[in-house]
C-alpha cells in the first residue's frame, strides 16, 4: 500500500482521481445528523493540507475558533499529527476542547455552540486499514494523496472551505475538486515565505489563490498581501512547537496579549475564512470583523 501511493504521488494525482477517492470515502464515512435548522446554515471547515515541513504553529485552527466566535458554524475536521508536532486534534485537546465526539454530539454542539471537532479517525472506518502506509509514508518524507483528501472528507458536508495546500501549483487542481464535490463556495491557497511555500496565506510574500462560487465561475490569482496592516515578520514569527507550545500561543493570540506577526497571520486567514463563508463582504471587512472578535473578547 506505501509503495502504491508513493507511485501515486510521484506520478501525480489528476483532479478526477482525487476526487473518486473522496467520493468513495466520503460515503463511507460515519453521517452527521445535522437537524434541517443546522443543516440550512452557512457552515465553514478551514484547514492545511499540511505538508509543507515549516513547523508553524496552528494557524488554521486559531482561524476556525475566531470564524466561530463571528457567528459562523465551523465544524473543524482533523486529525493528530502526522508531518508536524502539533495536529489541530492534539492542540484542540490541549486547549480543553472535546475532540472525541459521536456524530449525534456533534450535531449538537453545531447546533447550540456552532462548533465541534470531528476527529477523523473515529469517521473514517475505512482509513484504519491506510494509517499503517500512510504513517511509513510521512516517516520516509513522503506525502500522499491522503494529504489531499484529508480536507475533503469532512462528515458534516459543510457548504464553504478555505484549504491550504503546500504548493502554488495544486491550488486549481484541489479546487477544482472541492467544486465538484458540490461545495457552495471555496478556496485553495498557498503562500510563499521566503524560498519556502506554507499550506496557509502568509503575510510573508506572494499568495496563490484558487476560488469559486458553485453557480458563478472560478479564478486563479496572485497577490501579494499589502492590502493589509501587516508588520514586518520572518518565517521564524511563526514557528511552533509542540502541543502545549501551540495552545499558549493561540491563547495569548485570543486574549489579545499577542499582537506581533503571529496575530497577523491569524487575522489573514480569518479574514479569508469570514469571506468565504459569506460573513463578510470582502477579505478586508474579514479582517477587521476577525481583530474586533479579538479585542472585544
Amino acid at each position: 500500500k506505501a509503495d502504491f501511493l508513493t507511485a501515486l504521488a510521484n506520478k501525480g494525482e489528476t483532479p478526477g482521481e482525487i476526487a473518486a477517492f473522496a467520493s468513495e470515502l466520503r460515503d463511507k464515512a460515519l453521517p452527521v445528523p445535522l437537524d434541517d435548522e443546522t443543516r440550512g446554515r452557512e457552515m465553514l471547515d478551514v484547514c492545511g493540507t499540511g505538508g509543507d515541513k515549516l513547523g508553524t504553529f496552528n494557524i488554521s485552527t486559531t482561524v476556525a475558533l475566531i470564524a466561530a466566535a463571528a457567528g459562523v458554524t465551523v465544524a473543524k475536521h482533523g486529525n493528530r499529527a502526522i508531518t508536524s508536532k502539533s495536529g489541530s486534534a492534539d492542540v484542540l485537546a490541549e486547549l480543553g476542547i472535546p475532540i472525541d465526539l459521536t456524530p449525534e454530539q456533534v450535531a449538537a454542539s453545531l447546533r447550540d455552540y456552532g462548533f465541534a471537532f470531528l476527529f477523523a479517525p473515529g469517521y473514517h472506518p475505512a482509513f484504519r486499514h491506510i494509517m499503517p502506509a500512510r504513517k511509513l509514508c510521512a516517516d520516509r518524507g513522503q506525502r500522499t494523496v491522503f494529504n489531499f483528501l484529508g480536507p475533503l472528507l469532512n462528515p458534516a458536508r459543510p457548504t464553504s472551505q478555505l484549504i491550504g495546500v503546500p504548493k502554488g501549483e495544486l491550488c486549481e487542481p484541489i479546487a477544482r475538486v472541492l467544486q465538484s464535490l458540490g461545495i457552495r463556495r471555496g478556496m485553495v491557497v498557498n503562500g510563499k515565505a521566503g524560498d519556502s511555500a506554507m499550506d496557509e496565506l502568509s503575510t510573508l510574500g506572494e499568495n496563490t489563490v484558487a476560488e469559486f462560487y458553485q453557480d458563478r465561475g472560478f479564478s486563479v490569482s496572485r497577490d501579494e498581501p499589502s492590502l493589509f496592516p501587516l508588520k514586518p515578520a520572518t518565517l521564524d514569527d511563526l514557528k511552533g512547537g509542540d502541543a502545549e507550545e501551540n495552545a499558549a500561543t493561540i491563547r495569548a493570540i485570543l486574549a489579545g496579549e499577542d499582537r506581533g506577526p503571529r496575530r497577523d497571520a491569524v487575522l489573514l486567514n480569518a479574514a479569508h475564512a469570514l469571506f468565504v463563508a459569506a460573513r463578510t463582504k470582502s477579505a478586508i471587512e474579514g479582517w477587521d470583523l476577525a481583530a474586533s472578535v479579538i479585542d472585544d473578547g
